[in-house]
């Protein structure tokens, strides 16, 4: 049975302090063959639910950097999975995460942003770490960054994610201690 619960929006915020300039050994680092922008914003995510979606192609999930899905570090994957969109629908209906699409107004610390080119395609996800004079702050990898205004990327589309809540098998562990400190993924 699948019980829903809150999103903890510190934890992803605190493993983004402790991981944005460095990485963190669980996770290979994809910077360089493609960004690690994705998979950084999606070991913030799983601090704030610690939890996975192991479904095959279409889940978000993280073992070793030849077994994941590609929700896990594709742009495009990412954000379907999290918003239910197409042939993820059925996928996000399980256990992990899940958002809906909002407006920048709308988001809140712990929500995610995605960068646009003119022509439509996503290519940068970026986590929302605070707010201050110059509006949103992001922090991201790739290009590392901690608490780096929004408005300084040029990016002609942007597209925010709120973090509605957690699906999860009653059995839940709690994984934040060993995530945090690099020491073990959820395994389940």
């Amino acid at each position: 049975m699948l019980v829903v619960a809150e999103y903890n929006r510190m934890r992803a915020l605190e493993y983004a302090r402790r991981w944005a300039m460095a990485r963190n050994p669980l996770f290979y680092n994809f910077t360089g063959i493609g960004g690690d922008c994705t998979n950084f914003v999606s070991q913030s995510v799983l601090a704030g639910s610690c939890v996975m979606n192991f479904t095959p192609d279409f889940g978000w999930y993280y073992r070793t950097s030849e077994d994941r899905a590609p929700a896990w570090t594709g742009v495009e994957y990412f954000w379907e999975f999290m918003t239910g969109a197409g042939e993820f629908r059925a996928a996000n209906g399980g256990t992990g995460p899940f958002g809906r699409a909002v407006s920048e107004g709308e988001v809140a610390e712990g929500d995610v942003v995605q960068l646009g080119d003119a022509e439509g395609d996503y290519y940068h996800t970026l986590l929302i770490t605070g707010r201050g004079a110059q509006g949103l702050l992001v922090s991201a990898h790739s290009n590392d960054a901690y608490n780096r205004p929004l408005a300084r990327y040029d990016a002609p589309l942007k597209r925010f994610l709120h973090i509605e809540g957690v699906r999860f098998d009653v059995q839940r562990a709690d994984c934040f201690g060993n995530l945090i400190n690099g020491i073990a993924l959820p395994v389940t």
